[in-house]
């Protein structure tokens, strides 16, 4: 089989500070801003990296969710424990600064880990989890 990722998804409840996020701090592209207001649908990705995208979406928004797993998506959302991913740099120390200047809030600063990497955390604008791997 031939597989690849081409996107994932991750909530916002913000889509303005979302999009700050990802295209000024983060330097992805936006590939795509469809909807409005907090109906937002943007899709974002690396430069130089087209077949690899991030959907930024409004969460909870599958007419089969009943009200209560809404509300229990936003309290996840709000905990920061409901979506997360892994991205990867080649500069660890100077993607840290660059975010952490932001007002971004640390979960951790670029730590050399026992399972052998060096990462670093941080938290979106809707609480996803941002983890940075170092990489040759």
């Amino acid at each position: 089989m031939d597989i690849t990722i081409h996107t994932t998804a991750l909530p916002h409840d913000d889509p303005d500070a979302s999009l700050i996020f990802y295209r000024d701090i983060l330097g992805f592209e936006v590939r795509s801003d469809v909807g409005r207001d907090k109906m937002r649908w943007i899709t974002v990705g690396p430069v130089g990296q087209p077949d690899m995208s991030i959907l930024l979406a409004p969460p909870a928004m599958d007419p089969g969710i009943t009200d209560d797993e809404r509300r229990m998506i936003m309290e996840m959302m709000a905990k920061g424990t409901f979506g997360w991913i892994l991205l990867a740099t080649k500069d660890l120390d100077g993607t840290f600064e660059k975010v952490q200047a932001s007002d971004a809030e640390v979960v951790q600063e670029p730590t050399d880990q026992p399972y052998g990497m060096r990462d670093c955390a941080f938290r979106d604008p809707a609480g996803n989890l941002i983890r940075i791997r170092q990489v040759d």
